[in-house]
Parts: C-alpha cells; structure tokens; sequence
C-alpha cells in the first residue's frame, strides 16, 4: 500500500499551528515531507523566546546539562522536535507516525511545496527559526 506523500513549504508559517497540522496528518497515515523549515517563524518577542530555548538548552540554568532534555539547535531538528511534542511517541502509532516526517532546510530535492493556510496568520512579533538557531549557536 502506497503512502500519500505531502509536501509542505514551511515559508512564514507559524510553528505551533503548522505542527499541530502535520501531527495531525502523521496520524492519519500520511507521510510528511517540510521544506524551507528554516523560514518558519514561531511568533512572540524574540528577547523571550531566545531565552526560553536558551534555557531549555540549559545554557543559562542551573541544572546539570547532561541531565536536560536534549533540544537541538538546528532548524529542521528543531522543527522535527517540536511535532514530536505533539506527538503520541511512547505508543507504537506514534513511533509509526514520527517515521514518515522528513524535515529540511531549503529545498534540496526541488519539490513543488504546498501551505498550510491556517499556519499562515500575520503577526506583529515574530523570530524565524534560522534566527533562533543562529542565537543558539547554530553556524550554517
């Protein structure tokens, strides 16, 4: 049986809405294929949003690192962490679903991506995830 293949351009989407879409879709028995996930923009102040990913990071905490929960810091894993939060991944349909999300920067394999119009609200405030994962220290 042939999976139906999405692709999905991930340029100005909002990264909790576009998430929730895609897990949605997982779950379904769909396979997923982001692209431009560098583009996507989680929305609020960028001050803040740094600082919660830096401490999520346990760069700026006072926990042991080698004890925190392990949060990338390159766009097309963060984004792919991010669906895994939404999720079901302890049980097995989870684990299923979270195999068919392909996630990339750019568009290196040259398709033709689709949106997510509900993803696709305008903000005032706003950080890319190129920009956060800069912050982060992500050098690409």
């Amino acid at each position: 049986m042939e999976k139906e293949v999405i692709v999905i351009d991930a340029s100005d989407a909002i990264v909790g809405r576009l998430s929730s879409k895609v897990a949605k879709m997982l779950l379904e028995g769909k396979k997923v294929i982001i692209i431009n996930a560098e583009k996507a923009k989680i929305s609020g102040k960028k001050e803040s949003i740094i600082r919660k990913y830096l401490v999520r990071r346990s760069l700026q905490s006072k926990q042991n690192p080698e004890k925190s929960p392990k949060w990338p810091k390159v766009p097309n894993l963060l984004l792919r962490r991010i669906i895994r939060g939404m999720l079901p991944r302890k049980k097995a349909k989870g684990r299923e679903a979270f195999k068919r999300l392909k996630v990339y920067i750019g568009n290196p394999l040259n398709l033709n991506g689709s949106k997510i119009e509900e993803a696709l609200k305008d903000v005032n405030y706003y950080i890319t995830l190129e920009t956060l994962c800069k912050n982060l220290g992500w050098s690409g």
